[in-house]
């Protein structure tokens, strides 16, 4: 279905670029970027009051953000693969500085909206990494490099969060998108200077029709998942949106399979390797976002619920922050492992520690230190298994396609994160208490979404059975055609 690699005529270049100098600019544009998760998270309560709005309305600041991400993931990798992924990096971090420009300027909602959707548009910057990590880097820096990339997701979002409160509580809240804003200038020059351009291309023809289709379709899936519980499950609305994603996703497939150039070669999606590490990455994007949903609640909840803790969002950030910081320390732990057993028994073992985190916190809840000790033992797992998913999927496809499937399985992650929410606030809106007139989720719905993120990561431990046995991709030179490696996995 695709076309091979096309490297530009000329000699080769003379200087390989230095592989320190691009693992540390990447990871760093990896953990600007994932800063915008968390960046809102702070002001979301006094968003209704800065924009003049109402909080449902205001609320569009984050769900742009979701939206703008799935639809511009897919489509960056696949323009990364055709014409250059370092070209592609540098246009999403041109997005999230203009995007972070425009929120900052802004004290209505429309433009905090539209800001925050050229953030969202950005989000392919940590696939388009990894997928330049292939290329440029020596096979023995490949798998530590993609484990260290694969954790600035985590890293900018754990270490976002105490930041943006320090901002948001000393600084006026603009000054959140004004650093946002400075961050990627200086991501963006990084890149510029050290980062070069890869020569692996496919060339061909952008499938305009296939880009279209597949918006149309996430954004129905992820609009009628994150808004749900607002509008109601059974509201029209609701189920229209449902309904049209899946009539439009489907017949968005059938038009992949018969598209000679498509955006996303469904053929290669669908061979064991790829297709059991893209339902596994659903699965372990739910589960690593029920931990974020609910330790910040239990420790904001006022202590008279007798579960609560009664803390301030800044203690929030802090609590968090060290699962970021454990995700990047494991990071050659989980290369090393992936090294020596393979990528698959990587994914396993994280998906064992992200159940057991869960299966702690039911029984740790009632002091700060045992939150923080839940998070660093779901981040160590978390990152165990993000440093897999990239050899996994690199290992299953050509050397001319691995933006688009990297940004794919990032996809599959999101996804997994806006059910988790869905869920989630299912769980913590229907299991209640009463106390002063207040109706807050009970220590029991805690309970259940702790148990329903272990089950995730069961789940996820399961399907990475079905993964098959081998060696990772990164013992083959990375400008070597990954073709016969991919077929090898059926």
């Amino acid at each position: 279905m695709s076309e091979a690699p096309v490297r530009p005529a000329g000699p080769a270049r003379e200087a390989r670029p230095r592989p320190n100098a691009v693992v540390a600019v990447l990871a760093l544009a990896g953990i600007t970027v994932s800063l915008m998760q968390t960046l809102v998270i702070p002001i979301v309560p006094e968003l209704p009051r800065f924009l003049n709005a109402s909080a449902s309305d205001a609320a569009w600041a984050v769900t742009a953000t979701l939206l703008a991400a799935a639809v511009a993931t897919p489509v960056a990798g696949r323009l990364g693969d055709m014409f250059g992924k370092r070209l592609m990096l540098l246009v999403s971090l041109t997005l999230l500085v203009c995007g972070s420009v425009v929120a900052a300027l802004s004290d209505s909602l429309v433009p905090m909206i539209v800001g925050r959707a050229l953030q969202g548009l950005s989000a392919s910057v940590v696939p388009l990494g990894i997928s330049i990590m292939r290329d440029e880097l020596p096979p023995e820096r490949l798998a530590g490099s993609t484990a260290l990339m694969s954790a600035s997701l985590g890293v900018g979002g754990a270490l976002g969060l105490p930041a943006a409160a320090f901002i948001a509580d000393h600084f006026d809240w603009h000054v959140l998108f004004w650093t946002s804003a400075a961050l990627g200038v200086v991501a963006f020059a990084l890149v510029m200077l050290l980062v070069p351009e890869s020569e692996v291309r496919s060339g061909g023809r952008f499938d305009a029709v296939g880009a279209l289709g597949l918006a149309v379709g996430l954004v129905s899936l992820l609009l009628a998942v994150s808004k749900g519980a607002d509008w109601g499950w059974t509201d029209g609305t609701t189920l229209g949106l449902l309904g049209l994603a899946v009539v439009v996703l489907v017949a968005w497939g059938v038009f992949e399979l018969r598209t000679a150039e498509p955006l996303v070669d469904l053929r290669t999606t669908v061979r064991r390797q790829v297709l059991f590490t893209n339902l596994a990455s659903i699965a372990f994007g739910f589960s690593m976002f029920a931990m974020s949903l609910v330790l910040p609640q239990l420790l904001q909840l006022p202590t008279q619920t007798g579960y609560g803790l009664g803390r301030s969002m800044m203690t929030v950030g802090l609590v968090m922050a060290p699962q970021g910081l454990v995700m990047m320390a494991f990071a050659p732990v989980s290369a090393a492992i992936t090294r020596a057993r393979g990528p698959k028994i990587t994914l396993m073992t994280g998906a064992v520690i992200v159940a057991a985190g869960y299966g702690l916190n039911i029984v740790l809840m009632s002091e700060v230190w045992q939150l923080v000790l839940v998070s660093c033992v779901i981040g160590a797992g978390v990152g165990f298994a993000y440093g897999a998913m990239p050899a996994l999927i690199m290992g299953a496809v050509p050397a001319s396609e691995t933006a688009a499937a990297n940004s794919l399985n990032t996809l599959m992650r999101s996804i997994g994160t806006s059910v988790a929410s869905a869920v989630a606030g299912v769980i913590l809106a229907q299991l209640t208490i009463s106390l002063g007139g207040a109706t807050l989720p009970s220590e029991n719905a805690f309970k259940t979404v702790m148990a329903v993120g272990a089950g995730a990561a069961a789940l996820a431990f399961l399907l990475a059975c079905f993964l098959p046995g081998r060696r990772p991709a990164d013992a083959r030179p990375a400008a070597a055609p990954a073709e016969p490696a991919a077929e090898s996995v059926h």
